[in-house]
């Protein structure tokens, strides 16, 4: 199961430079995780300051 980012996002792309698999993209109100790409490790929620992102 894919992760997503919650509207707590601050747009800091922290998530961003922690994915492996470059699965998450600056989007129009805040980054976005491509479900396709993530492979469910949680780095990028591991690494998010304000826990905006959680399995889906």
């Amino acid at each position: 199961m894919a992760y997503v980012i919650s509207e707590e996002c601050i747009s800091c792309g922290a998530c961003a430079a922690n994915c492996p698999v470059e699965a998450i993209s600056e989007g129009d109100e805040r980054y976005v995780i491509d479900a396709d790409k993530c492979c469910d490790c949680g780095s990028c929620a591991s690494g998010c300051p304000v826990d905006a992102i959680a399995e889906a």
